[in-house]
């Protein structure tokens, strides 16, 4: 067999052959999509975000139960087109969650840094929170379920709220020994409250975070109980 030899030149050639050849794949694959695919992909997204935004509105009136074909109704959208979009309703449920709640913790957020009072502060996030959820059954539905936000949403509210906490304890204006998972905890079970006290009662819930905060002054001297360790904690 006789070996042909490739002389440098060639070499050259055939490299840079290779290089135009994938300049031009990649120019291709980059190449403006044509009129008719980009305006399904735009009414694709338009479909999406109707569906999201009639959920929201839905789940907040109705709660988790609502039957799906309502939200299709208000988004102007036919069951198939919100299938295509959200196979199951946890999974439409879960995307409205996660925007409500980045919502929520950005004009948190935004309320904490406007207010000079670092009591005004804590006590502000609240009574923003709670009134946030006494207008979304769903929001309270699947806090009460669950016990907690997705993990990732759970740790920016919790580091959130330490911060809060933090700036009390620096003023001298937080009762001694009052933790972040007391605050965190304490948040928890007044969303409760909010679903307990339904519509026959819709303000209690003030009532119980005033008496909450109270408890949560320095004016109270008097030393809090031990908490207990967690289940399977080492002893």
């Amino acid at each position: 067999m006789l070996l042909m030899k490739i002389t440098q030149p060639e070499r050259v050639l055939r490299k840079a052959a290779c290089t135009l050849n994938a300049v031009t794949s990649a120019d291709q694959s980059t190449s403006p999509q044509p009129p008719a695919r980009r305006a399904r992909r735009a009414d694709a997204e338009r479909n999406r975000a109707a569906i999201i935004e009639a959920a929201g509105v839905v789940f907040a009136e109705q709660g988790c139960a609502v039957d799906v074909r309502e939200i299709a109704r208000r988004s102007g959208v036919g069951m198939g087109t919100l299938y295509r979009h959200f196979p199951t309703k946890d999974d439409l449920l879960a995307t409205v969650m996660e925007r409500e709640f980045t919502s929520w913790l950005t004009a948190a957020h935004e309320a904490a840094a406007a207010t000079e009072d670092p009591w005004e502060a804590l006590t502000g996030f609240f009574e923003q929170t709670l009134a946030n959820q006494a207008h979304n059954r769903a929001l309270v539905e699947t806090y009460t379920a669950t016990g907690t936000p997705a993990r990732e949403c759970a740790r920016h509210r919790d580091a959130f709220i330490d911060e809060l906490r933090i700036r009390c304890v620096d003023a001298g204006l937080l009762r001694d020994g009052v933790t972040t998972t007391d605050l965190v905890l304490l948040s928890t079970s007044l969303s409760q409250a909010v679903q307990a006290a339904d519509d026959s009662r819709p303000g209690q819930w003030r009532r119980l975070l005033r008496i909450s905060l109270d408890g949560l002054s320095s004016r109270n001297t008097e030393p809090l109980p031990e908490s207990a360790p967690h289940a399977g904690a080492a002893t």
